[in-house]
């Protein structure tokens, strides 16, 4: 066996400065608004950036993902508590008032997600079988990851790693189908956006109600009062976030034994894992603290903070990747393609039939697809007023994301066992 040589970095003190310094970088670089960094972001997206140079130190062996702990801090601490911080800002009235189409049409991006990657796996695993495996291990658990991302983000993506165990190595070529994919995506619906009246013309949709909304915010807007923060605001917010991740934590070392000795073939559903019941206890405890006044959080930072343990999380992920193996597999592409068209024609279809206008396409598929990054970019691209129903929308994706991508991978676990 090859002996892995020692990476030149060991001490985790010191890789942690540099991932901090390298999102540093990307952050401060990506808010200028003029000059070279504008333009480069504007084809690069900075979270690429975030997963990406951490793995070129990694693939000098500059330093090593899988002689750091880091990594395992972030997904057991930053984790978890990112995922409540992010679900507890949830506001069901808001989204009762987005409409019903507005909620339709993210359903229906989640549910093209949750067929569509079972759908392109069948496709192409049937006409290429060696898909199916990736080394020794199977390609499906890689597929989930991607699940993960497409309904509710970075964090449900990390989770459905560690959930249904994918390697670095796999994970590093998902991530590759991921970004390009959702990219393109993306891009196609910036276009879309300087054509919508064709394409509400084509959808037969009613604006009538889309144009209510875009008022309503407009005031919502006008009216918005900024609060004060101070460190009072953020200690009980960090003491609430990880206080409900310590007790998801020892609760979840109780369920996962219990299923272990009394339900052993519950393996095959990771219901014998404690980290599995660690992401599915904290998100339903966000989701029942957003009913609450704790959701008054978010107006102290609750999700930014969320976001800055995620993109730690996104950093440590990336210390773990070897860039060498990225194309190794064309075909994970073709997956993707087929994965990302499925969601479009099912989104397209409800559109459709329900005459919904194009703007609660692109958020809602966005809103999925892109999470809260990217989709109030493509609402502002319809109105700069619309920009926070992306955020709405996103967040939603936040809480159904883990359970959504979870299903999708049993059904992609199932679809492997069939055509392998």
């Amino acid at each position: 066996m090859e002996q892995i040589s020692s990476p030149l970095i060991t001490n985790d003190a010191v890789v942690f400065g540099i991932l901090m310094i390298i999102l540093a970088l990307v952050f401060y670089t990506s808010g200028l608004k003029s000059g070279f960094w504008n333009r480069f972001y504007k084809i690069i997206p900075s979270v690429l950036l975030c997963y990406f140079i951490p793995a070129l130190l990694n693939t000098f062996n500059l330093i090593s993902g899988e002689k750091s702990s880091l990594y395992n801090m972030a997904s057991r601490y930053l984790l978890p508590a990112s995922l409540l911080l992010l679900t507890i800002g949830i506001d069901i009235k808001g989204l009762r008032r987005l409409g019903i189409k507005a909620v339709i049409m993210f359903f229906a991006g989640t549910l093209g997600v949750m067929l569509g990657g079972p759908i392109a796996f069948t496709i192409v695993g049937s006409a290429f079988p060696d898909i199916l495996h990736f080394g020794n291990e199977d390609t499906w658990r890689g597929l989930a990851t991607i699940a993960g991302s497409w309904i509710g983000g970075g964090a449900n993506q990390a989770a459905m790693l560690e959930v249904f165990g994918a390697s670095k190595t796999l994970f590093a070529q998902m991530i590759a189908v991921d970004v390009l994919v959702a990219n393109i995506w993306m891009g196609l619906l910036l276009y879309g956006a300087q054509r919508k009246d064709k394409i509400d013309k084509w959808l037969r949709a009613d604006n009538s109600a889309l144009s209510q909304l875009e008022e309503r915010m407009e005031a919502l807007h006008l009216q918005e009062k900024v609060t004060n923060t101070d460190t009072r605001h953020w200690m009980v917010l960090l003491g609430i976030a990880f206080g409900v991740t310590a007790v998801s934590h020892a609760c979840a070392d109780v369920i996962a034994p219990w299923f272990e000795v009394n339900y052993p073939s519950s393996a095959q559903y990771s219901l014998t894992s404690s980290f599995f019941w660690l992401i599915i206890l904290v998100t339903t405890l966000g989701m029942l603290l957003s009913f609450t006044k704790v959701k008054r959080l978010e107006n102290y930072g609750a999700s930014n903070i969320g976001s800055l343990f995620l993109y730690i999380l996104v950093a440590t992920i990336g210390m773990s990747m070897d860039l060498k193996a990225l194309f190794d597999n064309p075909k994970f592409f073709l997956v993707g393609i087929i994965w990302i068209l499925t969601h479009i024609v099912i989104m397209l279809i409800v559109a459709r039939i329900i005459r919904a206008p194009f703007f609660f396409v692109a958020v809602g598929s966005q809103a999925n697809i892109g999470g809260a990054a990217s989709a109030p970019i493509v609402a502002a691209a319809f109105s700069k007023y619309l920009a926070p129903v992306g955020v709405l929308m996103a967040v939603l994706g936040y809480a159904v994301g883990t359970y959504g991508a979870y299903i999708c991978g049993l059904i992609l676990q199932y679809i492997s066992y069939l055509i392998g």
